[in-house]
């Protein structure tokens, strides 16, 4: 453990986050090649396969939202145990981890098999659509184990300072996704031709074997902190798991709102076009070559910020608040000079029709402009989950998704297609005005009382 809390505790904050984070981006930036080049293999297959996974992307995204929670909130308090030296306590909320992400994937599965085929269906008629969607869905949430457990075991080491395995463990599950994709999708190399489905199972194979290689670094490097059975068969302790969800339920919370909110969208956007949903889509799968690297270092950010919170070093904690605004601000501003001023050049990727680009175009141009106002939001919300706080970041997202954005969407949607997206912008800069003075003060309270 020495080693691991002095890099922690010791190590320039530049060092820390950029060694902490990079290899996060690293990996994050195939994953969002992976989810670009399984949307162009898809475009080029088939437009109705594409609309299809438009509309089954919120109900997906639930699945994974259900995985984040938990081992965000495991890895976050796991972190606040190892600044404060108690590594027993560390162990067993490993433990009580793991056995909540056994939980959560009996429901990812229950949503495969009882809510897909319904939440299609409230898209769209047409009933091949609903079948390539329910296809789709059900594979990927059936056998969600893969997707689950590695998310769980990736945290699990980036809360003690280990980001190279999991960018591994990422790497692996893309590549084998790319590689696949084609096969799987288009029949190569003497595989049969499964369309959707072969997009479906691609992505279930790669995250088993992610999984896998996890699993394997878990009993060959022996961490500090580690699933010991002895843990395990004492089971949950209430305490233990109220610490967890107080970050990890608002962090699944706010997942699932995106869920909801890409859902409302898609209600308001079939009133223009079935393009206009897919353009949605398109914009979700191009935004994360931004986003991305923001959530990479966000992975490196938060396990630091919670350890010197939990070690009380405000002026270290400080200086990887700051660090972690410059990066994410640059990214971001970079993100949105590409989106609104040359959104073609993202989209020359796709194989689209005509009508299909200009829509596009509209969509990614304008809620590019957002991104400005996304990156200090995404750093306040680290700031509140590394103290605890995960219901104030719950709100942050409620509030900008249900109460800022839907609204001003469903109003703006009155006056045509642009004008509905602008309410993404307005809502970002409606909630950085908001929070950051509730960031502040939390900042102020939480080391106040570490002084009494």
């Amino acid at each position: 453990m020495s080693e691991k809390k002095n890099k922690m505790a010791t190590w320039p904050i530049p060092k820390l986050l950029f060694s902490m984070g990079l290899p996060a981006v690293f990996s994050m930036l195939i994953q969002a090649m992976y989810n670009v080049v399984d949307s162009i293999y898809i475009s080029n297959y088939s437009k109705d396969c594409m609309f299809a996974i438009g509309i089954a992307n919120p109900l997906q995204l639930i699945g994974l939202s259900i995985a984040l929670g938990s081992a965000v909130g495991t890895s976050t308090l796991l972190a606040r145990r190892l600044g404060q030296g108690d590594i027993d306590e560390a162990n067993k909320v490993a433990a009580n981890g793991f056995i909540l992400t056994g939980f959560h994937t009996i429901i990812t599965v229950c949503l495969g098999l009882f809510v897909a085929k319904p939440f299609l269906a409230l898209f769209t008629d047409r009933p091949e659509i609903i079948e390539y969607g329910y296809i789709y869905l059900s594979i990927v949430l059936i056998i969600s184990f893969g997707q689950q457990f590695s998310i769980y075991f990736e945290r699990l080491f980036q809360s003690q300072g280990e980001m190279k395995i999991p960018m591994f463990g990422q790497l692996i599950g893309a590549i084998t996704n790319i590689i696949l994709d084609p096969i799987l999708i288009f029949g190569q190399y003497g595989f049969t031709e499964m369309g959707i489905k072969g997009a479906a199972v691609a992505t279930v194979v790669g995250q088993i074997l992610s999984l896998i290689f996890l699993i394997a670094c878990v009993l060959i490097k022996k961490p500090t902190v580690r699933l010991r059975l002895s843990y395990l068969k004492k089971g949950l302790k209430a305490k233990r798991v109220k610490d967890i969800y107080a970050v990890g339920l608002p962090a699944m919370v706010m997942n699932m709102i995106n869920s909801v909110t890409t859902t409302a969208m898609n209600g308001i956007l079939v009133k223009f076009s079935e393009d206009a949903i897919t353009s949605l889509s398109l914009y979700f799968k191009l935004q994360s070559f931004v986003l991305m690297p923001v959530f990479g270092f966000n992975q490196g950010a938060l396990p630091i910020l919670s350890f010197n919170y939990g070690a009380n070093d405000r002026k270290r904690y400080l200086q990887a608040v700051k660090l972690f605004w410059a990066v994410a601000e640059t990214i971001c501003v970079a993100g949105m000079i590409l989106f609104a001023v040359t959104p073609d050049i993202p989209l020359s990727f796709f194989e689209t029709d005509a009508e299909l680009l200009r829509t596009a175009e509209i969509v990614i141009s304008t809620i590019g402009i957002s991104f400005v106002f996304v990156a200090p939001n995404i750093v306040i919300t680290t700031i509140l989950q590394s103290f605890g706080m995960g219901t104030h970041s719950m709100i942050q997202s409620i509030s900008r998704q249900l109460i800022v954005l839907l609204p001003l969407a469903i109003f703006l949607s009155r006056f045509g297609l642009r004008q509905t997206f602008f309410a993404y912008p307005i809502a970002e800069f409606v909630m950085l005005l908001v929070f950051i003075p509730i960031a502040i003060k939390a900042y102020k309270t939480k080391f106040a009382y570490y002084d009494k």
